[in-house]
C-alpha cells in the first residue's frame, strides 16, 4: 500500500490589520485553482476568513466539518472543540476533587479549573487531524495576530514539557501504591482515565510539533512597509526561530502603485524606504509584494487576482512542493567541548538571557521564552560561555568533572 504524502502546511501570521487573512485566503484560492486539494483554516478568534472568501463561515463543531468554497477548496473556522472539552472534563473533575480536598470553595474551584488556551489546543489538535487525514495536499492556516500565534506555536513543546512532568514514570506502580501515595500526599491520586488523557495529549502534541518543524511546514509573515509593523515582524522572525519554526517568505501587503500624484508620491517614497529596510532585515528570505488595490478583494475571483499580482521583490520563492529548508537546534563537538547552536536572526547578545535548570536550558529573547530539554551529552556538562554571533546563539559547554571525569 502506497504511503500518503503529508500535506504542505503554511501558517500565515502578522500584526493585526496588515491583511493577513486576505493574504491567506488568496494563497488558498491560488493553490486550489492550481489543482491542489486545499484547506484554509482560521485560528483567529475574530474569524474574518469567511468575509474574505465571501461565504458564511461559522466555527466548526467537529474536526471533520469543513465548508466547500469551490473546486478543490474548503474552509474551516476553529474554536474550542467538543472533543477537547470532553477530554478536559476528565482532568477537570480530578482537579476539582483535589481542590475540594484542600478546602477551596466550589465556586472558586470552578474558576480555577477553566481550561487555559482552549482555542490553541483545539487549533493544534484539529490541524494535526487534517495533516494525517490524507484528504489535503495543502493546508493554509490563517493564524491570530503575532502574540497569539507565538503562544499557539509554543504550545506543543510547552504543554509536552508539562505533561511529561505530570505523567507518572511508572503507571503500574502508581496504581498499586495509590492508597499509600494518597495518604502520604494528603491528596487524591490521579486515576487511569486521567493518566490516559495526559498520555493522549502528550502524543498529539509531539506529533503536531514534529509536523510543524518538518520540511513540509513553514510560516509566512505578512506586513506593511511601515516602521512599527516592520519592527514587530523582525521580532516575530527571531521568536519563530527561537522555537524552531522556518519562515519561508515575508509578504509586504498594500504597496501603493507608483504615481505622479503628489500624495501618492510621498507614500511611494516612504514605502520605498520601508521595502529597503525589509529586504535588508530579512536577507536570505524571499520578499513578496502585494499591491494596494482600488477595492477590497472579497470572494475567490478577487482573491485570485490579488494572488496573480503578488510578485517576488527579493530572492526566489520555492514552489509549495519543494521541501522547506531550515536549520534548527544543533550540537557541534569542538575538541573536548561542545557548542549548542540555535539560529536567532536579528537578535543581539544583550537581548538574550540564559538559565540552566537541571536538564533544561531556559532561553529568553526579548521576553519570549523557550525551555530546551538538553541532549543527553550536554546533561553531563556545564555552561562555559554564551553569545550571539552572525544570527546564531552559541552556548559552549564543558564536561562536569564530577559526573563525567576525563578518560571516561
Amino acid at each position: 500500500m502506497t504511503a500518503v504524502a503529508p500535506p504542505r502546511v503554511v501558517l500565515v501570521t502578522g500584526k493585526g490589520g496588515v491583511g493577513k487573512t486576505t493574504t491567506a485566503a488568496a494563497m488558498a484560492v491560488e493553490s486550489a485553482r492550481a489543482g491542489r486539494r486545499t484547506l484554509v483554516m482560521s485560528t483567529d478568534v475574530a474569524h474574518s476568513l469567511g468575509d474574505a472568501l465571501g461565504i458564511d463561515l461559522r466555527t466548526s463543531s467537529t474536526w471533520e466539518h469543513t465548508l466547500p468554497v469551490e473546486d478543490h477548496l474548503h474552509a474551516q473556522a476553529v474554536g474550542a472543540r467538543t472533543s477537547v472539552a470532553a477530554d478536559w472534563g476528565t482532568l477537570r473533575d480530578y482537579l476539582l476533587t483535589v481542590l475540594d480536598s484542600v478546602g477551596v470553595d466550589p465556586v472558586v474551584a470552578e474558576e480555577l479549573t477553566a481550561l487555559p488556551g482552549a482555542d490553541e489546543v483545539s487549533a493544534l489538535l484539529t490541524l494535526g487531524h487534517h495533516a494525517t487525514s490524507g484528504a489535503w495536499d495543502v493546508i493554509i492556516v490563517d493564524c491570530a495576530p503575532t502574540a497569539e500565534t507565538l503562544r499557539l506555536l509554543a504550545l506543543p513543546e510547552v504543554l509536552g514539557w508539562h505533561l511529561d512532568r505530570l505523567m507518572p514514570a511508572q503507571r503500574r506502580l502508581l496504581t498499586v501504591m495509590r492508597p499509600a501515595a494518597a495518604a502520604a500526599a494528603g491528596l487524591p491520586m490521579p486515576g487511569s482515565a486521567v493518566i490516559d488523557v495526559i498520555a493522549t495529549w502528550r502524543a498529539h502534541m509531539a506529533q503536531v510539533r514534529a509536523m510543524l518543524t518538518s520540511e513540509r511546514a513553514s510560516v509566512r509573515i505578512v506586513l506593511t512597509p511601515e516602521n512599527v509593523v516592520i519592527a514587530e515582524a523582525r521580532r516575530i522572525l527571531t521568536s519563530l526561530s527561537l522555537h524552531g519554526y522556518a519562515v519561508d517568505a515575508v509578504v509586504v501587503n498594500r504597496v501603493i502603485p507608483v504615481d505622479d500624484d503628489p500624495w501618492r508620491a510621498a507614500w511611494n517614497a516612504a514605502q520605498a524606504s520601508g521595502l529597503e529596510t525589509i529586504t535588508e532585515s530579512f536577507h536570505g528570505t524571499p520578499v513578496l509584494t502585494a499591491p494596494y488595490l482600488a477595492g477590497e478583494p472579497t470572494g475567490p475571483d478577487a482573491l485570485a487576482d490579488l494572488a496573480g499580482q503578488t510578485t517576488c521583490l527579493h530572492g526566489v520563492l520555492a514552489p509549495l512542493e519543494a521541501p522547506v529548508r531550515s536549520q534548527g537546534l544543533r550540537v557541534e563537538p569542538d575538541g573536548v567541548e561542545f557548542v549548542l547552536v540555535l539560529p536567532l536572526p536579528l537578535a543581539r547578545s544583550g537581548d538574550v538571557d540564559l538559565a540552566r535548570r537541571a536538564d533544561d536550558l531556559v532561553v529568553d529573547v526579548g521576553g519570549v521564552r523557550r525551555v530546551l530539554a538538553l541532549p543527553s551529552v550536554l546533561r553531563r556538562c556545564i555552561v562555559k560561555n554564551a553569545g550571539v554571533r552572525a544570527g546564531e546563539l552559541r552556548v559552549r559547554f564543558v564536561r562536569d568533572e564530577e559526573v563525567w571525569p576525563r578518560g571516561r
